[in-house]
């Protein structure tokens, strides 16, 4: 905001409401013109971490993947989200969601640094969308791991009476009682042998696909696409 109104009240109002930047009348150029500046770099750094778990947004993802593609690298994209989350949210409520997002972003970070300490990669989608990039095509061991650490930690996060039923319950639109697993997490992998793909957007298809296997099996699972170029 650019204002003449240099009363110290008026502007702690102003600033109350959610502006930025207040500057007074009369305007100095260069001073607006850094302010403007700074500000525009400022989203676009928001644009590219996740201010919730704090991981590279979707630029990065892009950039991550581009380059191993250049550079004819073998590597493996594992795609992850959470099943009935948004059961989990309508039942617990937002706050609760985030705190089970952030839990899943670390878990996966500390799972995936555990074997691949050099060269990984973890990304947030966005929502309960994960991915991972990892400079292997052997997966196995790191989806189990992810598995088990999720199941053995995400308990914490129900009281002992979902506990005790293993489900959650949710009123739909029509005021009908619905049941719902408790929250898992699904990964679907894709391979990328050298050579294999040749755009970002060939990996995603395929992702979204082994995805969708591995979200068809109840409870955490994983499926790998292991298909040939």
């Amino acid at each position: 905001m650019v204002s003449s109104n240099a009363d110290r009240n008026h502007r702690l109002e102003v600033l109350k409401e959610s502006v930025e930047y207040y500057i007074k009348k009369p305007v100095d150029t260069d001073y607006l013109y850094y302010t403007v500046k700074n500000l525009n770099r400022l989203l676009n750094i928001n644009r590219r971490i996740s201010a919730l778990t704090g991981l590279p947004g979707n630029v990065q993802i892009h950039a991550e993947l581009k380059k191993r593609i250049s550079k004819k690298q073998e590597f493996s994209v594992l795609y992850l989200d959470l099943d009935n989350f948004k059961a989990y949210n309508d039942v617990y409520g937002f706050l609760k969601g985030d705190e089970i997002i952030e839990f899943t972003a670390q878990t996966i970070l500390r799972c995936i640094h555990q074997l691949f300490l050099d060269d990984s990669f973890v990304g947030h989608i966005g929502g309960d969308d994960f991915i991972a990039i990892v400079p292997s095509i052997e997966v196995d061991e790191i989806c189990q791991s992810i598995i088990a650490t999720f199941d053995k930690d995400v308990v914490r996060f129900f009281n002992e009476e979902d506990l005790e039923r293993g489900y959650i319950e949710v009123a739909n639109r029509k005021g009908i009682m619905e049941q719902f697993a408790l929250t898992s997490i699904s990964i679907g992998v894709v391979i990328a042998e050298k050579g294999r793909f040749s755009n970002i957007l060939e990996i995603g298809e395929v992702g979204a696909q082994v995805k969708h296997m591995a979200k068809s099996i109840m409870g955490s699972s994983y499926a790998i696409d292991r298909r040939q170029a």
